[in-house]
């Protein structure tokens, strides 16, 4: 069997290790379709494990990395077979499954969509897990019938990668976007993205009252814990925030008096265990109505072995947009 490269996360007493090395075909996991990976990218999550800062990686050793684009190798899945091209986004890759920062992955077919048309693979990979999470979110606002009508939408974590794309997505879709941020330096890049308005992330970051002043009819929200409190209270009558992060924390430090007197919702959205009729709708979207302009403008690229680095970067809060990672 051949030997590809691969970042690699060991863990020992001394605590885990990180680095690229020779990783043997033979110690693929099991899987119906082989992929030679073209292009992954960077989320906050690959971060947490590649840092080690929250126990995401489940067994040792492994490849980090949740995304991938490439082109099957060899398949007994009799969805796809050589030479498909191919996205994948979660299932457990780079967690509890050998994952993308690889020249090659063995996974289960099921797992695999086809590469969206009119997608690149390395514009697929600038959407990745935080692009195709951003339109999760807005098909969830949407499925709770909310359009832009209702008044302005808010996000949070706004420079981040779901942020980001977030915030392209509501404003082509016609919402009076407000982007929450903690970096204000940041206030042209939201703009061109169709941001309307910049709002200091500190004035959502202290606790608040169980009702507040009625500010907008939606919300994305990345960040959770007081913040996605404070989103919750200033919910106006009937509207909902999609929650899909947690990068300030787990807690939510609510009450009930959103719900019950203003008939709010707070929608969960989750990207790894999607069905796949889910992802097909959010990916052919995303092909449809993402400009492509713009994502190119929120993206930027590294090599492999760029992502050691970009990783410590990522959950240090120093990572403005999407990140493609270059692979094959």
């Amino acid at each position: 069997m051949s030997a590809f490269k691969a970042v690699v996360i060991d863990k020992s007493e001394a605590g885990q290790s990180l680095g690229i090395r020779e990783f043997n075909e033979a110690d693929l996991m099991d899987g119906d379709v082989t992929v030679r990976v073209s292009h992954s990218t960077l989320n906050y999550k690959d971060g947490l494990a590649l840092t080690g800062k929250a126990p995401v990686v489940r067994r040792f050793p492994m490849i980090p990395g949740v995304d991938l684009a490439g082109t099957v190798e060899a398949s007994s899945n009799p969805e796809f077979k050589p030479g498909d091209a191919v996205v994948l986004n979660g299932w457990g890759l780079g967690e509890t499954h050998l994952g993308a920062y690889a020249e090659k992955v063995r996974v289960k077919g099921d797992w695999l969509i086809p590469l969206p048309e009119g997608l690149t693979p390395q514009q697929a990979m600038a959407v990745g897990t935080a692009g195709y999470t951003a339109m999760l979110c807005l098909m969830a606002l949407e499925r709770h019938g909310l359009h832009p009508d209702r008044g302005p939408a808010i996000v949070t974590g706004a420079v981040g990668g779901v942020g980001s794309v977030a915030v392209a997505l509501l404003a082509k879709a016609g919402w009076h976007v407000i982007a929450s941020t903690g970096r204000p330096d940041e206030a042209d890049y939201l703009k061109s993205l169709g941001a309307a308005e910049i709002l200091d992330r500190n004035e959502l970051a202290a606790p608040g009252k169980p009702l507040a002043k009625e500010r907008w009819a939606a919300g994305v929200d990345t960040v959770g814990t007081t913040t996605l409190a404070n989103l919750l209270s200033m919910t106006k009558y009937g509207g909902a925030i999609a929650a899909c992060g947690l990068a300030g924390g787990m807690d939510l430090p609510s009450t009930v008096a959103p719900f019950i007197l203003r008939n709010v919702a707070l929608l969960g959205v989750d990207s790894v265990m999607a069905p796949k009729t889910l992802r097909l709708e959010a990916w052919n979207r995303i092909a449809r109505e993402l400009d492509h302009d713009t994502l190119a403008a929120m993206t930027s690229t590294i090599p492999l072995d760029g992502v050691l680095e970009a990783g410590r970067e990522i959950v240090a809060g120093r990572i403005k947009g999407r990140v493609v990672v270059e692979i094959g």
